[in-house]
């Protein structure tokens, strides 16, 4: 088993909900970006998820958006976040997963950044605009690393399309609360637990639900129907406010 499917199944034995914190690499800097992810590791956080910068950040609100910037300027890169994670990685117990744009991947290729990925110890990766239609390839590319696939699925994604994510997923599936780009809400969107209740319809992999959560009732909230809550916009807010 992989280090994620080890960790939600040490979370399904005890009977509660998995938090997913996400930073973006590089933000303030390199080497803080490093310490925080020790730090939620140890503050409990259930799996790591790490932004590689990308100049062109379509999904993400101001809130991320801003940090990538501040990640770029600081010399964040695709090289530079594995680096990180290899430095991290003998220091935390969560797995951790990469969220990124599928162009830098691309850029420095598949079959290459899957060895650098897996020896730096990722445990997964989610491309979060690579149709799920093209995934196939990038899928069997991974799975020879070891490293699991996470697909991000929403409300507008069909039956069809949420099966397809789910036979080639590994690890989780990232479901959206909402339509739009990332960024803390006042509250969870009214269709998040109807579309946890179609991702589950479709696969006994784990659903983390994320876009909009940044309070702990938000969490408690997601806690009670998915298996996971991701922590975004919220904990770059105040990282940034830390670091101004």
């Amino acid at each position: 088993m992989s280090r994620l499917a080890d960790r939600f199944a040490a979370l399904r034995r005890e009977g509660r909900p998995g938090l997913v914190t996400y930073t973006t690499a590089g933000d303030p800097d390199l080497a803080r970006s490093a310490e925080i992810l020790v730090t939620l590791d140890r503050a409990g956080a259930d799996v790591l998820e790490v932004g590689v910068p990308f100049s062109d950040p379509l999904a993400d609100g101001a809130v991320i958006q801003r940090a990538t910037e501040r990640a770029l300027a600081a010399g964040g890169s695709l090289r530079a976040v594995l680096a990180l994670v290899r430095d991290v990685r003998p220091r935390v117990t969560a797995p951790i997963v990469l969220f990124s744009y599928a162009n830098p991947l691309m850029r420095m290729g598949l079959e290459t950044f899957a060895r650098a990925a897996a020896d730096a110890g990722v445990d997964g990766v989610l491309a979060l605009d690579l149709p799920i239609e093209e995934a196939g390839p990038f899928r069997e590319i991974l799975s020879a690393a070891a490293v699991d696939t996470i697909f991000l699925l929403s409300p507008t994604t069909t039956d069809a399309r949420i099966g397809r994510a789910a036979a080639l997923g590994r690890g989780f599936l990232y479901g959206i609360s909402r339509l739009g780009v990332t960024g803390a809400r006042d509250r969870v969107a009214s269709g998040a637990e109807q579309l946890v209740s179609r991702i589950r319809a479709q696969t006994d992999l784990p659903i983390a639900l994320g876009f909009g959560i940044s309070t702990p009732d938000h969490v408690a909230e997601v806690g009670a129907y998915a298996d996971a809550a991701v922590v975004g916009s919220a904990l770059v807010a105040l990282i940034a406010e830390a670091s101004g």
